[in-house]
């Protein structure tokens, strides 16, 4: 028995520094590719192709998940050879946003908290950070209708989306629920726990919060005041979990937007954004998506959303398949550029792989 421990210990010692050697040799693969690089070191369509041949090629027992995960890791710590990216997102420390951020780009690159979405749009605007990681939409909440108004105006390209399951905590500084006299948390977390919330803390004052790592601050600094939050902002400012995964939809999930200055390449399994006006007479919606069907785009996501520009005026958000680079969109994106009176494409991205 002792000798079989030793043994296979012995192995994984010398797989260890098998696996050690090759980490730095692709290190030193990723800076001699830097420095054949102009300008931009990061392209999403890339990493989207390899996590997805991981994926594909991975035998096992690793899970694929688990397997993109640590390739993830290794392609941020050799990225940040080349050039260490910033990421602006939705602060402080311990958001949803920074998770996201986190699992898009790696621990390597260097997370910046900003106070409001408008803030982390103009950090990358004005070039104080390389990306900026923004929430666009939930599964239970639907839209998030600031980030889409920003995207209306801001010249920033989408150039990536993440997806992140949401669990959310009651999180107080004391134990027990006795004498909560108000809930933090952000408005749309409010609304995903809404009947937990009718259920186990039926008439506790709801305060919605910039965040919900600003609501667990808040929450820290009161003992009668509890936060909804993820587990990450209550250790991060020592508050207690009341209560795990209290979210109403056990498949509540929230998709980010990365956006930066620069398009992403195709990577063979694409999203287009773009943002459409219509005219306002009969049929005018149904004849300006008529592109799509005759090219055989497929069509996700139509979301309306006032213009702010006349009373009962709208723009609507639409996602289609493909990349605006593919022959069927290029031609659909010419025949809606000639009908809309408005038109923007947002960008063109990898599907999310993790």
């Amino acid at each position: 028995m002792a000798d079989a421990l030793q043994k296979l210990r012995d192995r994984i010692d010398a797989l260890d520094d098998e696996v050690l050697r090759l980490l730095n040799e692709r290190a030193g693969c990723a800076q001699a590719i830097g420095a054949l690089k102009n300008g931009t070191v990061y392209r999403p369509e890339r990493e989207a192709q390899v996590l997805r041949r991981i994926k594909e090629r991975n035998p096992g027992p690793l899970s694929d998940e688990t397997a993109a995960l640590l390739f993830r890791e290794i392609m941020s710590a050799c990225l940040a050879l080349e050039k260490p990216l910033t990421v602006a997102y939705l602060g402080p420390a311990g958001t949803f946003s920074q998770a996201a951020g986190i699992k898009h780009f790696g621990h390597a690159a260097q997370t910046v908290a900003c106070g409001s979405i408008d803030e982390v749009f103009r950090q990358v605007e004005g070039s104080n950070a390389d990306y900026a990681v923004v929430p666009v939409e939930n599964s239970t909440e639907g839209a998030i209708g600031r980030t889409l108004d920003l995207l209306l105006a801001t010249p920033l390209k989408i150039c990536g989306e993440v997806v992140v399951r949401v669990h959310h905590y009651l999180l107080r500084k004391v134990a027990g629920t006795e004498n909560i006299a108000r809930v933090y948390s952000h408005a749309q977390s409010l609304g995903q726990c809404h009947e937990w919330l009718n259920q186990n803390l039926p008439g506790v004052e709801r305060i919605a919060a910039s965040s919900n790592a600003e609501a667990a601050r808040l929450a820290a600094a009161d003992e009668s005041s509890a936060a909804i939050a993820g587990e990450t902002a209550g250790e991060i400012y020592g508050l207690i979990p009341l209560a795990r995964n209290i979210e109403d939809e056990p498949n509540n999930t929230t998709r980010f937007l990365v956006l930066g200055t620069h398009d992403s390449g195709p990577s063979g399994r694409d999203k287009t954004s773009l943002i459409l006006a219509a005219k306002n007479l009969p049929g005018a919606m149904y004849e300006l998506l008529a592109p799509l069907a005759k090219h055989r785009v497929s069509m996700s996501k139509l979301e309306s959303r006032p213009s702010r520009t006349g009373l009962w005026e709208y723009v609507f958000f639409v996602d289609i398949e493909g990349h605006q680079q593919d022959q069927p969109l290029a031609k659909a994106l010419a025949e809606l550029h000639e009908q809309a009176p408005f038109m923007k494409v947002l960008g063109s991205y990898p599907v999310a792989v993790l």
